[in-house]
């Protein structure tokens, strides 16, 4: 086995995959804390969301010899500027421990969700997408979501089963749908919060839309525009490209990666036979 690359290499290499660039305008990409790690050896944990959690795991790994140095998450640690870095407030507190840790914290957020192999691009991979395409291009070949043919098509009922069997939601959401057993040859899927994307999904001639974070409107105008939307959870849809990170992350010679196991939904749906009980009292 060759030398570990370092930090500074594995961003660099990220980068060249998901240019910051083309982060939206409102997007935080990049380096949140640098923590002066570059030329160390890269040993990663990668996660979602960067919380205290997830860093008091980065700890407890260095407790048990293994010298993490890298946070390197989907989502920002910090969007808007920050004023102080105080205990208490827990963006503060992120940014005192990577400091006082030497651990850096890293982001590929909007970036990464275009790019081949990205948060759509697993999704597409992983539900079987035929020919899948942006459902927004923004760049050649890349872009928001994808879109892409089902062979054979499976009907409503057969597909949302798949979705929760791959995905594992805690609980699975989609429009009222008078037939469960209609064919879906045409499915929509982009990870995270993707209802604002309805319009340019209705003009692929997708039946189905899978995405996250959805409101009861939305699910009116999917309904109106003749669309199943399907919202499997935040957490759910962009899980997965997190931990096909982990194996970039060991192909392009890092010395250590892992997903983080303390990552978190941050939802909790109350059970069927509990709720039924409350109803009762």
């Amino acid at each position: 086995m060759g030398t570990p690359i370092t930090v500074a290499d594995l961003i660099q290499r990220l980068e060249a995959w998901a240019p910051p660039q083309w982060q939206e305008s409102w997007d935080n990409c990049g380096w949140q804390v640098e923590s002066g790690v570059r030329d160390h050896p890269a040993r990663v944990l990668i996660c979602l969301t960067p919380t205290l959690a997830v860093m008091e795991e980065a700890l407890a790994l260095r407790q048990q010899g293994i010298a993490v140095n890298l946070i390197l998450a989907h989502h920002p640690l910090i969007f808007s500027p920050l004023k102080s870095i105080t205990q208490g407030d827990p963006v503060g507190q992120m940014v005192y421990q990577a400091i006082t840790h030497g651990i850096g914290l890293y982001s590929a957020h909007t970036n990464f969700d275009q790019v081949a192999g990205g948060t759509a691009d697993t999704l597409a991979q992983m539900l079987h997408l035929h020919n899948p395409e942006p459902v927004v291009p923004t760049q050649p070949g890349v872009g928001y979501g994808r879109v892409g043919d089902l062979t054979p098509a499976p009907d409503l009922q057969a597909l949302l089963a798949k979705i929760q069997h791959i995905l594992a939601p805690p609980r699975l959401i989609y429009s009222p749908a008078i037939d469960r057993q209609q064919p879906i040859q045409r499915l929509a899927v982009l990870g995270g919060s993707g209802a604002s994307f309805l319009g340019a999904v209705a003009k692929t001639g997708a039946q189905a839309y899978l995405t996250a974070d959805c409101k009861f409107h939305q699910f009116q105008e999917a309904r109106d525009r003749g669309i199943i939307l399907i919202d499997a959870g935040h957490y759910a849809t962009e899980r997965p490209a997190c931990a096909a990170w982990v194996n970039w992350a060991k192909d392009q010679g890092g010395a250590w990666a892992k997903l983080s196991q303390r990552d978190e939904d941050f939802r909790q749906f109350l059970a069927s036979e509990v709720a039924g009980a409350v109803g009762e009292a």
